[in-house]
């Protein structure tokens, strides 16, 4: 028995060591001479395609096109793989996800502008059957302060800046469709150059100036019980007859343009640029296009909505460019248009209050801006 035992085990150890082995020379020759066989067979084939078809890299960018990461001397993000890999989008073609970027552009691109267009042909339709709003009863010369000069100071910083970067995005991204007929090539070419500076420099003001309009005026867009019979009939916007439904500093549609404009679609616009401005933070091109694209959808969309902002308060509505240009509204005006904030004005429950050393001149020119004309 003890000798069986050894033999058991003397078979088992001498099997281990067979497995456990390294190969001979022999079999490390056969495994070389299989690498080699297989690499001279594609260099074989490649020499063969070179010869019956010249040119013909279809395997070198089979791989290209594969995505996976292959070797490079530049660190860096993505540096390593010279094609996205494929991406299919709804109704297009499987392509890299830079052609799928491209080929995204131009349908929202074109939904935005048709939007854009369909917002301004509203406006005209609607002021040529409404006309600008008024109000009924004559000025009585009193004034509220309506706007302090920082509320004044941080609108107009916003308005201006978020004006210069429509206009330039506008021209950079329908430009070359819409302008270039136009002006021909050449012409474009400055005017896409000036308009990509433009935007660029006039990023920065609009970053800094957007949180302060917002945390000056969150405190009065908060919405309020009484701005849902404001919603009912829009607050008597439709009516030609006027009698709008009293509200508060701002009524319902101008707190909804509020958290839609600067608080949803600016804040949109501010994240996705800084993403595109500062590229060096190791940003994919995948985190790019997808910024690009948000960047994109928010600035059209932000334009539609302020066409209707800008509307009312301009040419819609009498005495509202005069408010933010001057500070100061009549008491008719306050008491038609926002009988709410009036009471409190009224009865001292607001921080805006009359407003008493007006010089004569601006106080005509309030007067005459709610003017029936």
């Amino acid at each position: 028995m003890p000798s069986r035992f050894r033999k058991f085990a003397s078979s088992l150890g001498l099997a281990v060591l067979v497995v456990a082995a390294p190969p001979s020379v022999a079999q490390q020759q056969s495994v070389g001479s299989s690498g080699q066989h297989e690499a001279g067979d594609a260099a074989a084939q490649q020499a063969e395609r070179q010869a019956t078809q010249p040119l013909n890299n279809a395997p070198v960018w089979r791989e290209v096109r594969s995505g996976v990461p292959a070797i490079t001397a530049v660190r860096g993000q993505e540096t390593n793989v010279l094609i996205q890999p494929t991406m299919k989008l709804p109704f297009e073609p499987a392509v890299s996800a830079g052609e799928a970027w491209r080929r995204a552009r131009p349908p929202l691109s074109t939904i935005g502008g048709t939007l854009i267009a369909l917002s301004l042909l509203a406006l005209f339709g609607f002021y040529r059957w409404r006309g600008a709003i008024g109000v009924h009863a004559p000025p009585t010369g009193r004034l509220i302060r309506r706007f302090s000069d920082t509320d004044r100071a941080a609108h107009w910083a916003v308005a201006i800046s978020f004006s210069v970067l429509g206009i330039t995005g506008l021209v950079m991204g329908f430009g070359k469709y819409l302008a270039i007929p136009i002006l021909g090539h050449s012409a474009f070419s400055w005017l896409a150059v000036v308009s990509k500076h433009v935007h660029d420099f006039t990023g920065p003001i609009f970053v800094v100036s957007l949180p302060v309009l917002i945390a000056v005026f969150i405190r009065d867009n908060l919405p309020k019980m009484y701005d849902l019979q404001w919603l009912r009939t829009f607050g008597g916007m439709l009516s030609k007859a006027g009698g709008e439904v009293p509200s508060g500093r701002f009524n319902a549609g101008e707190k909804g343009l509020f958290w839609v404009l600067p608080c949803l679609l600016g804040v949109l616009l501010v994240a996705s640029g800084l993403i595109l401005d500062f590229s060096n933070f190791g940003q994919s091109r995948t985190v790019m296009q997808q910024a690009n694209l948000v960047h994109m959808i928010a600035g059209l969309l932000a334009i539609a909505v302020a066409c209707f902002h800008i509307y009312l308060g301009t040419v819609g509505q009498r005495g509202a460019y005069q408010a933010m240009r001057t500070g100061l509204v009549d008491e008719a005006w306050a008491r038609e248009h926002h009988g709410h904030w009036y009471e409190d004005v009224r009865t001292g429950r607001s921080r805006q209050t009359f407003a008493e050393d007006v010089p004569p001149e601006t106080r005509a020119r309030v007067a005459a801006a709610i003017r029936q004309q």
